[in-house]
């Protein structure tokens, strides 16, 4: 599949800065999307997982220096020595070539690119498919089988069950180990499935902790390994200064809905409709998509220990926007949600919903199929 906004958004990023990060999790489709951008037989093209070529890459200055154009350094991570170099590459007054630098997340990618790229790079976040990339009688694959491009394009839903579960396996054994996450592979996908209870809740690691019989802490590495590694939202609540008591635990989200649905063994659409995940698990997809097209810098939930809840606020094109997501056939304001619009002080309150029909509630509040989103921002 073609995927042509995102190519134009790394092409304006590219035409603003000396180096563009593209990171995600694995499988998600930034190999594809930098092979097209630079030619599918390009010599400007490093896939640093390939040991001669990483072996060569640890003298930068001696493969980089004289390069013109676009240059791809795939899984930059596991050449920790690349980024000093690219920041002098970077800083030059006559700029012959731009870097565009793959990554699948590691806490050593995030922080050499802070360190030595500040003021440099461009960060991009991709994930797989989202609404605006497929059809619209799609939605329901779109929101069974997920995001990665092989799942979602599967034959059949067997064949995307058999890529997911092949996927999870191959991130536990190999892939957390080769980003720098020393957890083991049996321990990790015990977390990961528990971690499909708490989808879409509070986030509580001493109770995840005594369930699976572990320490916080290591309860706590686990979700930092999975977070770092996109695999997992954890949505920071609202903080102010108010006198009502907000709640400060962050909420969880498996990030892509299919890997939930294989965790949690949810096959297909019969099982995920009467599933008791069915409400939770729409949410989470909702949520993704909502942030794929408002792209803001940072996301809060909002809630009070009375009950108020809003499930996202950020801040777009300087406004102050709420939404609210249910999986509901009848939009409509609820208590929460005029608690959040004066508490917050929004300029606009989405309520999301799987509907047909795009409705004001009242001043501020618009109901707002998720499927016609994307169209209206």
């Amino acid at each position: 599949m073609n995927r042509p906004e995102l190519l134009s958004r790394v092409h304006k990023a590219l035409s603003r800065s000396p180096v563009v990060m593209l990171v995600g999790p694995r499988q998600c489709g930034k190999t594809t999307l930098a092979r097209q951008l630079v030619g599918e037989h390009s010599s400007n093209y490093f896939d640093l997982e390939n040991y001669a070529v990483a072996k060569v890459m640890t003298d930068p200055a001696l493969v980089l220096d004289g390069l013109k154009g676009l240059v791809v350094l795939d899984e930059a991570q596991r050449v920790p020595e690349l980024f000093p170099h690219l920041r002098v590459l970077a800083d030059r007054s006559r700029k012959p070539a731009k870097f565009l630098v793959l990554g699948s997340a590691s806490p050593e990618l995030s922080r050499q690119a802070a360190e030595s790229l500040a003021g440099r790079v461009e960060i991009i976040e991709l994930r797989g498919f989202d609404l605006g990339e497929v059809k619209q009688k799609e939605l329901d694959n779109l929101w069974l089988r997920g995001a990665f491009p092989r799942s979602f394009l599967a034959k059949n839903n067997e064949q995307s069950l058999v890529w997911r579960e092949n996927f999870i396996s191959t991130f536990l054994q190999r892939d957390l180990g080769n980003l720098g996450f020393g957890n083991s592979p049996v321990a990790m996908r015990r977390f990961w499935t528990m971690l499909t209870h708490y989808h879409g809740q509070i986030w509580n690691a001493a109770q995840m902790s005594n369930s699976l019989g572990i320490s916080a802490s290591s309860a706590r590495n686990y979700m930092d390994a999975l977070e770092q590694t996109y695999m997992v939202r954890r949505l920071q609540p609202w903080h102010t200064n108010s006198s009502k008591r907000l709640i400060k635990s962050p909420k969880v989200y498996i990030r892509d809905s299919g890997l939930l649905h294989s965790l949690a063994g949810i096959t297909n659409m019969k099982q995920l409709w009467t599933h008791p995940q069915l409400g939770a698990s729409w949410e989470g997809f909702a949520v993704e998509e909502v942030l794929a097209v408002f792209k803001p810098r940072e996301a809060w939930f909002y809630a009070t220990q009375n009950g108020a809840e809003l499930d996202l606020f950020f801040l777009h094109n300087g406004k102050r926007i709420g939404v609210e997501i249910k999986r509901t056939a009848v939009p409509g304001i609820t208590r929460s949600m005029h608690v959040a619009l004066e508490d917050l002080a929004l300029d606009k309150l989405y309520f999301v919903y799987p509907g047909e029909l795009r409705v004001k509630l009242a001043a501020k509040v618009e109901a707002m199929p998720l499927v016609q989103l994307r169209g209206s921002v």
